[in-house]
C-alpha cells in the first residue's frame, strides 16, 4: 500500500480519550486526526510491531523455513567444546 492510500475507518472511543486528543491537538495546534495517527503509528511501532514479528516467525515455522533445536544445541555444544580446548592449549 502507498503511503497516500488511505481507508475511511470507524471506531467507538470513549468520549473522554477523544476529548484527551482534542487537547494534545489544540495544545499542537494540530487536529485530531493527526494525533490519533501518531497514536496508531505509536502502537505499531512498539507492542504491535512485536505482535507482527511474533505472526511472522509462525508463519516461517508453519513454511518449514525454522531450525530444529537439537541441530541449534548440537552447533552451540560443538563452539562451545572447541573454545575449552583452545582455552586448554593455550594454557598448555
Amino acid at each position: 500500500m502507498k503511503a497516500d492510500d488511505k481507508t475511511q475507518v470507524s471506531i467507538r472511543v470513549p468520549a473522554a480519550m477523544i476529548g484527551d486528543f482534542e487537547r494534545i491537538a489544540r495544545a499542537l495546534d494540530r487536529d485530531r486526526t493527526w494525533v490519533m495517527l501518531r497514536a496508531f503509528r505509536t502502537y505499531l511501532d512498539g507492542e504491535g510491531r512485536q505482535v507482527l514479528d511474533e505472526i511472522e516467525g509462525l508463519d516461517q515455522l508453519d513454511a518449514g523455513e525454522g531450525i530444529d533445536l537439537d541441530d541449534v544445541l548440537d552447533e552451540a555444544e560443538t563452539l562451545a567444546a572447541a573454545a575449552r580446548s583452545n582455552r586448554r592449549a593455550k594454557a598448555g
